[in-house]
């Protein structure tokens, strides 16, 4: 159930204090650019039931501004920093004002989600260096990381504080690699947003492009039929399982044991090559469509049981091995009541005792008895690690429950037409292998897309990882920062 409520901004923070007393989670703040001036949506969920509360909130289109809600909320200060950076829009008293998304060398008074913005113009002026807080004293010393990386691995900057080898403070720098993904939605036809939907974060697109699915299908009032939400469901997980076993994998390299990530990869690879037969794609692209859902195969039972005693053998030569166990047990430790007031999902906050799980509160399909939210409560790189192991047998169970009865179909129904010229909106909440993802989309009268703000689970769980390494050494940098494994493409929208 989505309710709707118009409030005035004076009237903001009472009433977003009463949903988060009552058990609501902030799930997306996205601004628009209306006829009638600037409208800010907060989209706050709870489940099960399945409850969406919306409050939309107009503003002064020549000062737009609005008091923050930073101080009941961590996760609201960090999105009214990011509509401040993109939008102009001014969190009053915020606690924290500098910077979030634009980097020091974008022209100031340049806000790229202005409908007026144009084109980006040439880079400007540095503003200075970024305000990272320095930490000084006898013997610390600072190490700077990135935002180029050997290896794959995407732009971030990281800067240590470290006494010896103890990390007293970590401050990670995003958004070297921000795409302009939300103004990029704009104007495209619904079916032109969809390749656009499946490479926000590359090894989300079953998640992503069903988030945004979900609300194309709200907005439009589609009915999609039950076989083909199955045959989604079914394929989010099998997303869930090859990022997992890959994660397993490359946790076991981090400590030395690179034969057992060896033999993970091997295993993520079959896992590939049967999202291939399933889908086409290796990354299962094109499964999921507006509508529907295409499958070119379905899974074989004896292949998944394979691999899941592959997977098993794995876990237990990792935890029956001293050394591994001994570097994951007690490493980079995030408390309950830390993951809570920072706003975890997914893995990350399972693993400090944090039981939320999308496909339990906001259910697209009947999962039947098959879905079990594993929870651990230390908090730690053994904690993240078991939650994977247990999540990936819990997944492959889901799979063979779901491809129960499907075939390989093109289970697709039309979109249903635009009821006059009103502005329709809808919202997607899916439990993507990192944690929930957050998609709204508005269609404008023609069908096209007129606004669509998603949120990766990463927007929430990255300021986690230096409250995690607070109080640990920089070897074990590497081997936290897996147990997270949080998308920079996916927070850099």
């Amino acid at each position: 159930m989505r309710t709707t409520e118009d409030i005035a901004a004076a009237g903001l923070p009472r009433r977003v204090a009463q949903l988060l007393t009552g058990g609501h989670r902030l799930a997306l703040v996205a601004a628009h650019h209306d006829e009638r001036g600037i409208r800010v949506v907060y989209l706050f969920a709870a489940g099960p039931p399945d409850t969406r509360t919306e409050l939309h909130v107009r503003l002064d289109p020549d000062r737009p501004a609005l008091p923050t809600l930073a101080h009941l909320s961590f996760p609201a200060g960090r999105f009214e920093r990011e509509m401040r950076d993109l939008f102009g829009i001014v969190p009053q008293d915020h606690p924290l004002p500098h910077r979030l998304v634009r980097h020091f060398h974008w022209p100031r008074g340049w806000y790229p989600m202005h409908p007026d913005a144009g084109p980006p113009p040439p880079f400007g002026e540095q503003e200075g260096p970024y305000p990272f807080l320095e930490v000084e004293g006898d013997g610390v010393y600072e190490i700077p990381v990135g935002p180029v990386h050997a290896g794959l691995i995407e732009p971030g900057h990281f800067r240590f504080s470290v006494v010896g080898e103890t990390i007293l403070r970590l401050k990670a720098r995003l958004w070297f690699v921000h795409k302009g993904i939300e103004k990029l939605f704009e104007g495209r036809t619904i079916a032109a947003g969809l390749p656009l939907a499946e490479r926000i974060s590359g090894d989300t697109t079953v998640g992503h492009a069903l988030a945004y699915c979900l609300a194309v299908e709200e907005a439009t009032g589609t009915a999609v039929p039950a076989k083909a939400q199955q045959a989604r469901a079914m394929l989010l997980e099998l997303e869930r399982i090859h990022n997992h076993v890959a994660d397993l994998g490359m946790l076991c390299n981090d400590v030395g044991h690179g034969i057992l990530n060896a033999h993970a990869q091997r295993v993520r690879e079959q896992l590939l090559r049967l999202n291939r037969r399933t889908t086409g794609h290796r990354l299962l692209r094109g499964g999921v469509v507006p509508g529907g859902a295409v499958l070119r195969s379905v899974p074989d039972p004896r292949a998944l049981a394979t691999i899941g005693e592959d997977v098993r053998e794995i876990t237990g030569l990792a935890l029956g091995h001293s050394t591994v166990r001994d570097r994951f047990t007690g490493t980079a430790v995030l408390k309950t009541r830390a993951a809570r007031e920072i706003g975890c999902l997914g893995y990350v906050a399972r693993a400090s005792g944090l039981a939320h799980d999308a496909r339990a509160a906001h259910p697209f399909t009947d999962y039947g008895p098959h879905l079990d939210v594993p929870v651990h409560t230390d908090g730690d790189v053994l904690s993240r690690f078991l939650l994977r192991a247990e999540e990936i047998d819990i997944s492959l169970a889901l799979v063979r429950h779901l491809a129960d009865g499907l075939t390989a179909a093109h289970t697709v129904v039309g979109l249903s037409p635009a009821p006059g010229d009103q502005v329709r909106d809808g919202v997607g909440l899916v439990e993507g292998w990192r944690g929930t993802i957050a998609t709204r989309v508005e269609l404008a009268a023609d069908g096209t897309l007129a606004r669509v703000k998603p949120v990766d689970p990463s927007f929430f769980n990255w300021p986690a990882l230096p409250v995690a390494l607070a109080d640990t050494i920089v070897p074990d940098f590497p081997l936290t920062n897996k147990s997270f494994n949080l998308s920079y493409a996916g927070n850099d929208l």
